[in-house]
């Protein structure tokens, strides 16, 4: 399955991709909703780095994820692998691309469902809207940064 997300942010892809980059991005782009423990820190800029999440799936079933990254080309791509986690599968690209009215922030998740044929049947259900909503908040958190909380040149 594929999930794409696309937002256009008024800032350059340099200063998009530099929000990536912040020690605390990835804790700022965790919903508030989400039940999620950062329990270590991944740094995008190193290839091999993992990140690991303790979360829970439904809000009930504890699962323990296992990130690492696989791609770093500033400004344009970082992308993470899931090692372990409650996916089957799961390709994570963040894709920064210039536009006329600053940058694109695109999120690429190739991503197999769990648990065979009743993932699949769950996914248009569960799966699926859980995912946009956590890629509006994150898409929304990325903007804010972007465009309202930097000092101007």
């Amino acid at each position: 399955m594929l999930f794409v997300k696309e937002t256009v942010i008024h800032a350059t892809p340099e200063q998009v991709f530099a929000f990536h980059e912040l020690p605390d991005a990835f804790a700022r782009l965790v919903p508030p909703w989400e039940d999620a423990k950062i329990v270590q820190k991944a740094d995008i800029s190193v290839i091999g780095s993992q990140a690991i999440i303790e979360t829970k799936i439904l809000g009930l079933i504890p699962a323990r994820w296992v990130a690492e990254h696989t791609v770093y080309e500033p400004p344009h791509l970082f992308e993470d692998v899931q090692i372990s986690g409650p996916f089957k599968s799961w390709r994570h690209r963040h894709i920064i691309k210039g536009h006329p009215d600053g940058a694109i922030l695109r999120d690429e998740i190739e991503y197999e469902p769990p648990m065979s044929f009743i993932g699949d049947l769950a996914a248009p259900i569960f799966i699926i809207p859980t995912i946009q909503k956590m890629f509006d908040y994150r898409h929304e958190v990325t903007r804010k940064w972007c465009e309202e909380d930097q000092p101007e040149a």
